[in-house]
């Protein structure tokens, strides 16, 4: 079972690209968490999460997702982490996250995407998003095959700036960057609702047909960059820069 958290669509598209050539079935954390389920999920296949890089590891819903979560079946996992360049050194957090659910962990591999993160980072003109997401085919290909086969990912020796970034770093941005104060809404709202619709930890309610955000945002970029008339700013980081989101089929 292949299991996904996805803001704007990288892991999504990943997972449902592993998914066919595994011939595996697909599970949205998206739905799950939105739904504030607690899953029981059963697979006789390795599970496989593919999720975003957050600051050098995994978001922390989704540990707290897995926390919550019983697993049976496979006992085998495999972390694949979408990122704009590297995430740093990830793997060990997952494979703690393992020992804790009993799972085997069988590595964490990275699959460079476009950058999403217009609160910090610059974001691709769709041009050059094509030609990365062009790049990552052969990549997932690469990461399809070895799950397919049972074998382990590769381990990758991380350097000390990737230790510091997944340790020390990682609490500092939860604590000074992950927050919804910063997200403004325009005159171009048009009260679609999609913004709403598409948060997965229904932090955003709709006030007089405008959203507004509740205080418990992940900065999965969703409500930003799935603006479908680009109503919504965060602070002046976004201002001018291109939305990216690809997320297709939310329901899949």
């Amino acid at each position: 079972m292949v299991c996904y958290f996805s803001g704007t669509g990288n892991s999504h598209r990943v997972a449902k690209q592993i998914v066919q050539r595994c011939g595996d079935t697909l599970f949205s954390m998206n739905q799950s968490l939105k739904a504030g389920a607690e899953e029981s999920l059963h697979s006789e296949k390795p599970f496989v999460f593919v999720t975003p890089t957050y600051s050098w590891r995994m978001p922390r819903v989704v540990e707290q997702w897995m926390k919550k979560t019983t697993f049976t079946g496979s006992k085998n996992a495999y972390f694949v982490l979408t990122c704009g360049d590297e995430c740093g050194n990830a793997a060990p957090y997952a494979k703690a996250l393992c020992e804790k659910k009993g799972f085997t962990f069988l590595g964490l591999a990275g699959v460079v995407m476009p950058e999403n993160y217009l609160a910090m980072f610059p974001t691709p003109t769709k041009e050059e998003a094509e030609t990365i997401l062009a790049a990552s085919v052969p990549r997932i290909a690469e990461l399809a095959s070895i799950i397919a086969q049972g074998k382990s990912f590769p381990i990758i020796s991380p350097s000390l700036i990737d230790r510091l970034k997944s340790g020390p770093v990682n609490p500092l941005f939860y604590t000074f960057m992950v927050s919804d104060k910063g997200f403004a809404v325009g005159d171009r709202c048009v009260g679609c609702h999609l913004c709403e619709k598409r948060c997965p930890l229904n932090n955003i309610t709709m006030v007089e047909n405008k959203p507004h955000w509740n205080g418990n945002c992940t900065h999965c970029m969703a409500c930003i960059c799935g603006c479908p008339v680009q109503a919504i700013e965060y602070k002046k980081k976004s201002k001018g820069q291109p939305r990216y989101y690809i997320m297709e089929n939310e329901k899949d």
